[in-house]
């Protein structure tokens, strides 16, 4: 609901600069996936999913207020670091969640149907905070934070209602370290290639403040970034489901194109309805990468722990995201837009021929 909001927000109503959007947004993300990897670990020592992932979406709820209540943009990266550290603490356990209860053989499709509900919610929020913008205006945009509370306080409550089932992976889970000892060679080639990638992987605000760049109404920008979710929330299980048939790497390498070529095609755009095109086909490329990419870690996990697999390779992508969502906003300030895109491209293109070049063509098959 709040997502699409934020970067208007700071950028009209806080007059935070490019640089203050891409900082709030690398280190929202970046948390949220350093603190994965520990309450992944956490969770398998533990061996309890639940409750660890309980406290994850209950910090996430409380952190909605100070959002609403900021008056100045640091005031907003304290809340963002709040509620991306809610998320961080629940996403490995819920992801372990999700392989813990299906089988080998459909996790690609387990993971492509979370992600599509996910994408669905990313669909259904901004179009109701856009309901709401019209209604209330920009001025009173803080009360579109205050109501978001609600499906998070909901989401919170719902996660307690899960039926648990014990992972066999974490029979030992006593013994469990934060470490890789245990993982694949091919896990360890996942986490060069993802830290690559998430150089390129700027925050999203980035895309909806080029569409404004470009001369597309705020509301329309709003509805743009909603078509780009639609599109991923439709495409995320079959997406899924081919990486169980076709292998994890070859779904990888087609959602780091499409990232590179969309990235290329918003650095190119001179035009406001050339941002349209361009979400529906960004809208491909968390389709093809979130899901596959954490059913691959699990994949290749080896003896190590699933949550901490998780975990760790999230935190990975986010310390690099952190350093491109910074360098983006630098890039957008001190030469211009169309530099912060160039160079998410030219990454993510390296980060496709490393697919090529150390991971086989089907790394799930070669599992330990």
């Amino acid at each position: 609901m709040i997502y699409p909001l934020l970067p208007i927000y700071l950028t009209r109503v806080l007059a935070a600069p490019k640089a203050a959007v891409g900082l709030i947004e690398g280190i929202a993300v970046g948390t949220a996936s350093i603190v994965t990897a520990f309450s992944g670990w956490i969770s398998d020592r533990l061996g309890r999913r639940r409750e660890v992932a309980f406290c994850g979406y209950a910090l996430t709820a409380l952190s909605r207020p100070l959002i609403a209540f900021a008056s100045i943009w640091p005031l907003v990266l304290v809340a963002r670091f709040a509620d991306r550290f809610g998320k961080g603490i629940r996403s490995a356990p819920k992801d372990a969640l999700i392989a813990d209860t299906a089988s080998e053989k459909s996790r690609g499709r387990a993971y492509g149907f979370e992600r599509a509900m996910d994408n669905t919610g990313a669909v259904l929020g901004p179009m109701t905070g856009l309901a709401l913008l019209w209604w209330l205006g920009v001025e009173r945009m803080t009360t579109i934070f205050l109501i978001s509370t609600i499906p998070a306080g909901v989401a919170a409550v719902l996660i307690l209602t899960l039926r648990e089932k014990r992972d066999e992976h974490a029979a030992s889970k006593q013994g469990i370290k934060f470490s890789l000892a245990g993982v694949t060679r091919e896990y360890r080639s996942l986490l060069v290639v993802t830290a690559v990638f998430g150089l390129a992987n700027s925050a999203n605000a980035f895309l909806i403040l080029r569409a404004e760049n470009l001369g597309l109404a705020t509301e329309w920008t709003i509805v743009a970034y909603t078509l780009y979710n639609a599109v991923a929330a439709l495409a995320s299980m079959p997406a899924g489901a081919s990486s169980d048939r076709f292998g994890r790497r070859n779904l990888l390498i087609i959602g780091y194109g499409i990232y590179a070529i969309s990235y290329l095609g918003f650095g190119l755009a001179t035009e406001a309805w050339m941002a349209w095109p361009l979400f529906v086909l960004y809208g491909m490329f968390p389709a093809m990468t979130d899901g596959v990419a954490k059913a691959m870690a699990v994949d290749t996990a080896g003896s190590a722990g699933r949550a901490t697999a998780i975990g760790i390779y999230s935190m990975v992508a986010g310390v690099a995201q952190i350093a491109a969502s910074y360098v983006g906003g630098l890039l957008w300030d001190r030469i211009d837009a169309r530099a912060t895109f160039y160079f998410g491209a030219v990454l993510a293109a390296l980060a496709v021929a490393l697919l090529f070049l150390l991971l086989p063509s089907r790394a799930k098959d070669r599992t330990l």
